[in-house]
């Protein structure tokens, strides 16, 4: 099994996924490490900008694990076939380890849609638009 970690300072689990440039790829058999590399990737790579329908460095691995995870990337990954999971264990081996034990603490994902939020907000007098959204009742 291919586990894959965000870390972008190269030491622990760290956040936001979808802008991340290096991840720990853990390879794994049921119950234990088997061993383990860090990769980077490019800008034009991270989940943000990468084409889903292109090739990716993560392609083919079969669990990502980071502190944060939004539901956007969580339903990306799953239609490459990898589970997505948010943790608040930060130190990598621990996190694949208890993943394998089945103890991993999971966060659920949450909704990053701000545009979305902002769009449904109602409008209030003295309100500024913010660039690029509709706001309900104003055109």
């Amino acid at each position: 099994m291919k586990i894959a970690l965000t870390s972008q300072n190269r030491h622990s689990i760290t956040g936001h996924p979808g802008k991340c440039r290096r991840f720990w790829i853990y390879e794994t058999s049921e119950k234990e490490i088997l061993g383990r590399e860090i990769i980077d990737i490019t800008q034009e790579q991270v989940f943000h900008q990468a084409d889903i329908n292109e090739e990716h460095p993560l392609d083919g691995v079969d669990v990502l694990i980071s502190i944060k995870m939004a539901t956007w990337l969580e339903d990306r990954l799953a239609k490459k076939g990898t589970k997505a999971l948010a943790t608040t264990e930060t130190d990598p081996d621990k996190a694949v380890q208890l993943y394998l034990e089945g103890t991993l603490p999971i966060e659920p994902a949450f909704d990053h849609g701000m545009k979305k939020a902002a769009a449904n907000m109602p409008v209030r007098e003295g309100m500024k638009p913010i660039p690029g959204i509709a706001i309900k009742g104003k055109s």
